[in-house]
């Protein structure tokens, strides 16, 4: 399969400059698929933000960077209107949101009159300047970096609400043994970077969007989905649980996963394996909760209590 093949040579080319990272780069190639943006969290020089600009690389397309820090302003992120005094008017200058793949790094040092500037472009894609709006050309990702060892030191937590928007969180961890020596072999070989080669077309993209709607769910898969997600609703530790929004999202992502593994279907195997990212970070956890166990225990907790349909248990 096409499809496969292109995953492959993503991962290859992002693999001479991030070592061990497929499984952030298939998660963030389902997201590409669905226009879904991600959130990377992890502490400093595990490579998120070169794992982003690896990613744009290889998609192709228009990549922008927006470094945050608390002296920016939602004009600097949108754009603004100036006037020209050549031609006497007003004129849109748009900001660096107005891209294919944009790197938000360190999003949450933005105060959070900044961070909102995010809203209606990461859910409408669009953005409105001084009363002027401006849709956003397709394919359009956010890639959100956060470090959350500094969550007192400056920084603003993201809102609800955007975290909501994001279709998945990824935690970027250490890496293992032998990677990290890898990393330091490279390192003293080649200590330049090697220039990443586009994989995917931006006409290939769109063929592939059309292909991955088509994946189907039978009524007791939706059914053993929407009883992972409403019982984040219930659970006795969390507070706020999954939105309709992070619904859709695990829905989406279920098909994302099945299609990139050469079906046409989804199997509950599917929607357990990316529940845990594309949910973790959707729900609140009670006070007693948070004492007791991380979100990701309670997600799993969760995940493993739902009874798997008898008729998909054979693929799942």
């Amino acid at each position: 399969m096409a499809l496969i093949e292109n995953i492959q040579s993503l991962k290859q080319e992002i693999s001479k400059v991030i070592v061990g990272k497929d499984l952030e780069v298939e998660l963030m190639a389902i997201s590409l698929l669905f226009n879904g943006h991600i959130l990377l969290e992890s502490v400093p020089g595990t490579g998120k933000t070169m794992l982003a600009k690896s990613f744009a690389a290889a998609i192709g397309g228009h990549f922008s960077r927006i470094q945050f820090t608390p002296d920016v302003l939602p004009s600097d992120v949108t754009g603004i209107q100036f006037f020209n005094p050549k031609v006497q008017e007003f004129e849109l200058r748009p900001g660096p949101i107005m891209a294919n793949l944009v790197l938000a790094d360190e999003i949450n040092r933005a105060t959070p009159r900044t961070q909102s500037s995010l809203l209606e472009v990461m859910e409408e894609r669009q953005v409105t300047i001084d009363g002027i709006t401006v849709p956003i050309n397709e394919p359009f990702m956010v890639i959100a970096t956060q470090n959350p060892v500094e969550s007192q030191q400056g920084t603003f937590p993201l809102p609800v609400a955007q975290m909501d928007r994001f279709f998945m969180k990824i935690k970027v961890g250490y890496p293992t043994f032998e990677e990290e020596k890898q990393i330091m072999h490279n390192g003293q070989v080649n200590p330049g970077q090697n220039p990443v080669s586009p994989v995917f077309l931006l006409s290939d993209l769109e063929e592939l969007k059309k292909e991955v709607n088509k994946v189907y769910m039978t009524n007791d898969i939706e059914d053993y989905l929407l009883s992972i997600v409403r019982r984040t609703r219930e659970h006795s530790s969390i507070e706020l649980g999954v939105s309709p929004r992070g619904t859709l999202a695990l829905m989406k992502a279920s098909q994302g996963k099945a299609f990139l593994n050469g079906r046409t279907y989804v199997t509950p195997a599917d929607i357990k394996s990316v529940a845990p990212f594309v949910i973790g970070h959707r729900i609140i956890l009670s006070i007693e909760g948070s004492l007791t166990k991380s979100q990701e225990e309670i997600i799993l907790e969760i995940i493993d209590s739902v009874p798997v349909p008898v008729e998909a248990g054979a693929n799942g």
